[in-house]
């Protein structure tokens, strides 16, 4: 039985390959192309024998958003036969991107960590240490024919030095003519084609759909690839080729440059368009992963309470938690319940003096069958309202402010106000110190088993959306009002007994001797972690193309030449008996 191919971008997040979809399987049985180089690595992967070429097209500043809004048609038919990303990238780092160096990565796998061209001039390039595709083409396959057809003149003159053929022309038009004409005349091993114009409505006009500038120039190009694509076909010696056609956005458009630990998926300035076509290839869109599915991964100490012993961390400043009659707070954190079963009132996090009583000084949280309440000195003693008590990462939080001159308690859980009310004058303070974990249990019902984590106070009143915002997340000097905190403890430790905290502010926990650490990789619909850098590997990415080009030529890459990429084998159609 002859064997499809998959797309096979080995994606080792976290083990939720799955999860994000990324994995399509053709029809029929299925080989799997691992992500991996050997030290020589040189193969048919997609089994389409001899005559392979490239024909290799360079947007420059076409975002992929632009692309999935417009729906150029030339470029919708390319999608039925072609691996596709609207959601690629320029490259997963957080530098400035510029032209120069978003065509040096697109042209030699490498990013500018390698290639250093991160300026306009090139400055820093060194093509020694990172050889374009036209020099290791040259070298690899003999008698070969590369040309370069670019409408800027500093791509050619930087990047084409090796190339057999190169053309530097007035515009795009005069591109999309050199092509035909090459394509029409020639027998080119590979054809590179630049073109600029929707960079420059870009940068005039703006980068979005809606810009009319815009809009047209991309709908003009692929007007150009529509013809190119024709001429292709109209080959004399097409029937015997095998044309591998890439189309990729050198770069999106906007400011870039993104925050480290921000989500680059956001970053318009390296949002691409990345398609590898070929009459063969079965359509396969690989998208970005889905927010929701990121998983919440790390480590949390387990409060565990029977009824012979009891796991604690505990406050060294004995004032830390006291509100007192006036002032602004927020006070938040997360958690999970691993006891599961309903039982009632085992208190796991509070500042008071009996963990297992009512009492009028001091509060805390406490479970209430499937549940969980906040009792702050006996009265108000909200409860959460839902059930929490499901084995999955919860959020709760209160804030503590002015609401029409009445100083109010919002209990928040999973980004939901469950209860506001008054304490206007109510005083609870007490020079005990807040601790997490429960007592021993004297029965099952005050017995606890449950991990907490990111317990943040803050020193002012967030607003109902911040709360929202920020308790979902993972809290890093970036996070709004982070020098607001009084106290932040992730509980991310691993080993020894304190609970380090990383406010700056020097209130750590001590924890109890007998503390574990329990190890957790979870999808949370409350919790939104930071994206894994891993994850920027599920798209295509301009560094991987040079890869793949090798790959379809069937040269030899060496483990020593320590390229970037990866590779994705696109989908092929069995062919019919």
């Amino acid at each position: 039985m002859k064997k499809g191919f998959t797309i096979t971008a080995t994606l080792k997040y976290f083990g939720l390959a799955l999860v994000f979809g990324l994995f399509f399987m053709a029809a029929g049985c299925n080989k799997d192309f691992e992500n991996t180089l050997p030290k020589n690595f040189r193969n048919d992967t997609l089994g389409l024998g001899a005559g392979k070429k490239v024909l290799y097209i360079v947007l420059d500043g076409v975002t992929g958003a632009a692309i999935k809004t417009l729906a150029p048609t030339n470029l919708v038919q390319i999608n039925t036969k072609a691996t596709y990303t609207y959601d690629g990238l320029a490259d997963n780092k957080y530098n400035v991107i510029t032209n120069a160096s978003a065509w040096t990565t697109m042209l030699t796998g490498y990013d500018y960590t390698k290639h250093n061209v991160t300026t306009e001039d090139f400055s820093g390039l060194n093509l020694q240490s990172t050889p374009t595709i036209f020099t290791r083409i040259k070298s690899a396959v003999s008698n070969s024919r590369s040309v370069s057809i670019a409408s800027t003149p500093v791509f050619n003159d930087k990047l084409a030095a090796d190339a057999t053929v190169k053309q530097t022309v007035a515009d795009d038009e005069a591109v999309k003519t050199g092509v035909v004409t090459e394509l029409s005349t020639n027998n080119p091993s590979v054809v590179v084609a630049q073109f600029h114009s929707a960079e420059t409505a870009g940068a005039a006009n703006g980068y979005t759909a809606g810009t009319p500038a815009y809009a047209a120039a991309i709908k003009n190009i692929d007007n150009y690839i529509g013809e190119i694509l024709a001429a292709l076909k109209a080959r004399k010696g097409y029937s015997g080729e095998n044309w591998l056609v890439i189309i990729a956005s050198n770069k999106g458009g906007g400011p870039s440059g993104g925050t480290p630990g921000s989500n680059i998926f956001n970053d318009a300035s390296r949002n691409a368009y990345i398609a590898f076509y070929n009459p063969r290839f079965l359509s396969t869109q690989i998208t970005q992963p889905d927010p929701s599915s990121y998983p919440f991964v790390g480590t949390a100490p387990r409060f565990v309470a029977t009824t012979s012993s009891n796991v604690t961390a505990t406050q060294t400043s004995t004032t830390l938690g006291n509100f007192g009659t006036a002032g602004d707070y927020t006070f938040m954190f997360k958690f999970r319940d691993d006891y599961g079963q309903a039982n009632y009132y085992p208190m796991f996090l509070a500042k008071r003096g009996p963990f297992d009583s009512v009492t009028s000084t001091g509060w805390g949280f406490l479970f209430g069958a499937n549940s969980a309440q906040l009792d702050w000195g006996g009265s108000p003693r909200p409860g959460f309202g839902i059930d929490i008590r499901d084995g999955r990462w919860h959020t709760v939080a209160f804030t503590i402010s002015l609401l029409n001159a009445v100083r109010t308690l919002t209990l928040y859980v999973d980004g939901l106000t469950r209860y506001s009310g008054s304490i206007n004058g109510k005083n609870i303070d007490n020079n005990i110190p807040l601790r997490l974990g429960g007592n021993v249990g004297t029965d099952g019902n005050t017995q606890t088993n449950i991990l907490i984590r990111d317990v943040a106070l803050f020193n002012v009143a967030l607003s109902a959306s911040n709360v929202t915002a920020i308790m979902r997340t993972q809290i890093k000097p970036s996070t709004p009002f982070f020098n607001n905190l009084l106290g932040f403890w992730p509980g991310n430790e691993t080993s020894g007994t304190v609970m380090l905290d990383q406010s700056g502010k020097g209130n750590n926990f001590t924890y109890s001797s007998n503390v574990a650490f329990a190890n957790f990789e979870e999808i949370s619909p409350n919790i939104s972690p930071d994206i894994s850098p891993a994850a920027y590997t599920a798209v295509p990415n301009s560094v991987d193309i040079p890869l793949l080009i090798y790959n379809w030529l069937n040269i030899s890459v060496s483990s020593q030449w320590g390229l970037a990429g990866r590779i994705y084998s696109p989908s092929v159609a069995l062919p019919t008996n």
